[in-house]
């Protein structure tokens, strides 16, 4: 079992996430970012990992997570992701995105960068310019791309003043999240179940393919795109469901795994270990997805505490179409045939879990509990 060590922050921790390595370094992770929400006062705060202390009082481990600097942020942290080493972009409630800029030679963190009216209503019943919360953002050098609640995706470029690009009614409902599928292409995730797939070349307002789940128009809240196999994309939801997609052939799921008991708010494939997935929860619980077919014999039960209970699952998969040499552990999962073996990684359910990062053996957490978790041995 991993050994998570807790650090309680006096904030709801909205969004948590690893400072990026330098590329071919062998270092391990040892700053994180976080964002709060739902307090007086927000921040978005650096953290070092720190020594790791003893037993508390609840029988976790007590971490010693270094506040490194912080500063205050204009309404509640809505996302928050790396542009570089130095630079990182904050979504708000207000609309507004935020560029800040590191320094850690005399650990400042410091706005070098804000588009202020990034999301915004428009129209009939709106006033002239009611703010709309930033709902997601993500980052591919020079592009960052932003959604909201208004239905706009934007790509800015660092050290530019304007959009270079806005589609003002790219959804009728709310945009939850956003990821890139290669750099010209993004997918973003709606409030009525839909993925849709943006191609930046095109110069109109329409997505180039829209994938949808069937019957219920269940919200979806994250997405994340496998790092090896663009076509691969994990959903996450309002009912707590994981989705897997292949977003080359159809429109549905290939994979609908029951999960969670409440929304889903993250799901993380690890970046360099993606036979691996993580998903955080409102029902308090952080999980730890294990597809690998390096396990011989694995038993179809999720894991907690010693403890077991059934897995289910269902699948809408038509493999005939994939060739085998090509699949991905996650679209080959028979759920009938094949197992994925699930571990539940926090010692006890806490409030909900807002948000997690995954950086080689290291992953961080964050909640509603204001509790900061921590891990540097997710595979010892």
């Amino acid at each position: 079992m991993e050994e998570f060590y807790a650090k309680y922050v006096s904030q709801k921790i909205s969004k948590t996430r690893w400072r990026p390595v330098p590329p071919g370094s062998l270092q391990t992770a040892e700053i994180f970012a976080t964002g709060s929400w739902d307090n007086e006062e927000n921040y978005v705060s650096l953290w070092s990992i720190g020594d790791f202390g003893n037993l508390d009082s609840d029988g976790g481990f007590e971490g010693d997570h270094q506040l490194l600097c912080g500063t205050r942020h204009h309404g509640d942290v809505m996302d928050l992701q790396f542009f570089d080493q130095e630079r990182m972009v904050a979504a708000s409630s207000t609309g507004c995105v935020t560029v800040f800029l590191y320094r850690p030679n005399n650990q400042t963190l410091s706005v070098s960068q804000q588009w202020t009216a990034a999301h915004h209503h428009t129209g009939l019943g709106s006033p002239s310019c009611s703010s709309a919360p930033c709902t997601g953002v993500v980052c591919s050098n020079p592009d960052i791309v932003t959604v909201g609640e208004d239905g706009r995706i934007n790509l800015f470029r660092v050290d530019h003043k304007e959009a270079v690009r806005t589609i003002d009614n790219a959804d009728s409902s709310t945009l939850h999240a956003v990821t890139f599928l290669r750099t010209p292409e993004i997918l973003t995730v709606n409030s009525i179940g839909q993925l849709k797939i943006w191609d930046f070349r095109q110069q109109g307002n329409e997505p180039s393919q829209i994938l949808s789940l069937t019957g219920d128009r269940v919200p979806l809240h994250c997405v994340d795109r496998h790092p090896n196999q663009q076509h691969v994309v994990a959903t996450g939801g309002q009912d707590g469901m994981l989705s897997i997609w292949d977003v080359r052939h159809g429109t549905m799921p290939v994979s609908l795994l029951k999960a969670h008991e409440a929304e889903m708010w993250e799901v993380h494939f690890h970046p360099s270990n993606p036979d691996h997935l993580f998903t955080c929860s409102e029902d308090g619980s952080l999980w730890h997805w294990d597809a690998s077919t390096d396990v011989p014999e694995k038993s179809s039960l999720f894991y907690q505490g010693g403890r077991n209970s059934t897995f289910l699952s269902h699948s809408f998969s038509n493999q005939a179409v994939v060739h085998q040499s090509l699949k991905s552990s996650w679209l080959s999962t028979d759920p009938a045939k094949d197992r994925i073996e699930i571990t539940s990684l926090l010692p006890n359910r806490t409030l909900s879990v807002n948000s997690l990062d995954v950086l080689g053996p290291c992953l961080v957490c964050g909640t509603d509990a204001e509790a900061i978790y921590v891990t540097r041995q997710l595979f010892s």
